[in-house]
């Protein structure tokens, strides 16, 4: 691809672009995890060595990545499968994809600092730079979901070299300039898309999500990142902003704050009624043919990560509710079944204690903790918690709805809570026929909030119980109820959250 690719000028064996392609035919194609260990211990053998010309440098490092793709796809479709991997699978195939990514990015950012510094080589690279600042780029969007996908700390270098990459790109005019990302690829794409890409999807609350929806969002935001508008002034569309003189995560844009410069405005509007239709289709069942997933996804859930986007945009999520600085200690257990043990209604067999969390950071609506490196395996977003204040009698219920790693590997978590208060309660159908539901299956009522309609109540159930065709009864503080479904909420990890129209009957159902 590239001129100016002379003789092997040392004993490296990718000296010479013929002994690299000789040795690629020679790894193991068969095995994908093998092919890219091997690739990315090549490619990081290329970004090591500066006795390399910098346009051969370049081109071994473009047959190496482009080589790596089929592979990644495959290994990424494997990670991102909507069934949930086990705890040895995940971790191997995170290892071998997040450092390809970490390795490629870092190898294009060194090519790229050799290419601004005019080293040898230089000349032969020049035509070809959009298309080195745009491979660097989507090496660190790989590099960056991944590390979210275990909710990392974040590695600086990414939001500096992106803001050095962007600020090159402006002042050598070629952010709009088309190019072919890799071999085969459909469409053009541009700088300024890789980096919109990577801005507005990291943006979008991605600490909220599970690694699935991560993934899909991910996709989205790809598929859509021509949509996407960056630039030096701020306007009514603008939602994040990213300042190349101080680079770190993007922005929300607040309105009379003081505007640098170096400040670039991203803005994501007319993505809007394009998500609206994608929603509307999903919500028919049917996945659009030209959505680039990575992989075979069912409807609702590319619906659910699409209408995620959606609102994302329309009203950004802002803090409704002030926190306050107060120090409480919380009993914690994790799981739906575990939280059932501490009701009446649970058989508590297990002599396992709850976890002891120091809370110091309280709002109406949740809380805020962090957590040691230790201990935090189960937790994820989504998470089902019971919690119970050090001194009070009752357990109330929670959900993990944001998770963080820092460096020293402790766990920020973000935590909603859905009642303050709960009962444990037992389960029948209502007027017979128990085809797909066993009576006196166990459930939680949860203490109705401010401002929830008279006569509705919300239950946790058991994952998969809830049918809004069937109508469920209850005994609770002496009293019968006929639970009518009035719409399901959230569909969680082993739960279901649905709301319920509530009917005191005056016979005992028992006894009908």
């Amino acid at each position: 691809m590239l001129s100016g690719i002379f003789g092997k000028k040392s004993d490296h064996p990718l000296a010479d672009i013929r002994s690299a392609q000789a040795l690629l035919d020679d790894l193991p194609k068969n095995d994908a995890h093998k092919m890219l260990m091997e690739l990315t211990d090549w490619i990081e053998s290329v970004s090591d060595n500066t006795d390399f010309k910098l346009d051969h440098q370049f081109a071994v490092l473009l047959l190496l990545d482009e080589t790596a793709q089929p592979y990644v796809r495959k290994l990424a479709r494997d990670y991102f499968a909507p069934q949930e991997l086990n705890k040895f699978q995940e971790n191997r195939l995170w290892l071998v994809l997040g450092n390809l990514f970490r390795h490629a990015a870092k190898a294009y950012c060194a090519v790229f600092s050799r290419y601004c510094n005019n080293d040898k080589g230089a000349a032969a690279v020049k035509a070809h730079v959009p298309l080195l600042a745009a491979r660097a780029v989507h090496s660190m969007t790989g590099q960056l979901k991944y590390i979210c996908a275990r909710y990392g700390p974040i590695d600086k270098a990414i939001w500096d070299d992106l803001a050095r990459i962007y600020r090159h790109a402006e002042q050598q005019q070629y952010l709009d300039t088309p190019l072919g990302l890799y071999s085969g690829a459909s469409d053009n794409t541009t700088v300024k898309r890789q980096i919109g890409h990577l801005l507005g999807w990291y943006g979008c609350g991605v600490d909220t999500l599970s690694p699935l929806y991560m993934h899909l969002t991910e996709r989205i935001v790809a598929q859509h990142c021509s949509d996407i508008h960056i630039g030096a002034q701020q306007d009514e569309n603008s939602l994040f902003c990213f300042d190349m003189d101080h680079p770190a995560a993007p922005m929300r844009v607040k309105v009379g704050a003081t505007v640098h410069t170096s400040t670039r405005f991203i803005g994501m509007a007319a993505m809007q009624p394009k998500l609206d239709s994608m929603v509307k289709a999903l919500g028919k069942g049917v996945v659009p043919e030209n959505l680039n997933l990575g992989g075979t996804y069912d409807a609702e859930l590319v619906r659910e990560a699409a209408q995620f986007l959606l609102d994302y945009l329309a009203e950004p999520p802002l803090r409704r509710n002030v926190r306050r600085s107060i120090k409480v200690n919380l009993n914690v257990t994790n799981g739906f079944a575990k939280v059932i043990e501490r009701t009446d209604v649970g058989l508590n067999f297990s002599e396992e204690q709850p976890a002891l969390w120091e809370i110091d950071d309280i709002s109406t609506s949740g809380f805020f903790t962090v957590l040691p490196a230790q201990g935090t395996d189960g937790l994820r977003i989504g998470s089902l918690l019971g919690v119970q204040p050090d001194g009070v009698p009752n357990w109330g219920v929670a959900v993990v709805r944001r998770m963080m790693r820092d460096d020293a590997n402790r766990l920020h978590v973000g935590v909603e809570m859905l009642a303050n208060q709960i009962v444990g309660i037992a389960l029948s159908q209502s007027g017979g026929g128990n085809e797909g539901f066993e009576d006196g299956q166990p459930a939680l009522w949860l203490q109705a909030k401010q401002g929830t309609p008279l006569g509705e109540t919300s239950l946790l159930m058991k994952a998969d119980t809830f049918s809004a065709h069937r109508s469920l009864q209850a005994q609770l503080d002496g009293k019968n109820y006929l639970l009518i479904p009035n719409g399901l909420q959230e569909k969680g990890l082993d739960y279901d959250l649905a709301k319920f129209r509530v009917i005191e009957q005056e016979e005992s159902w028992k006894e009908s």
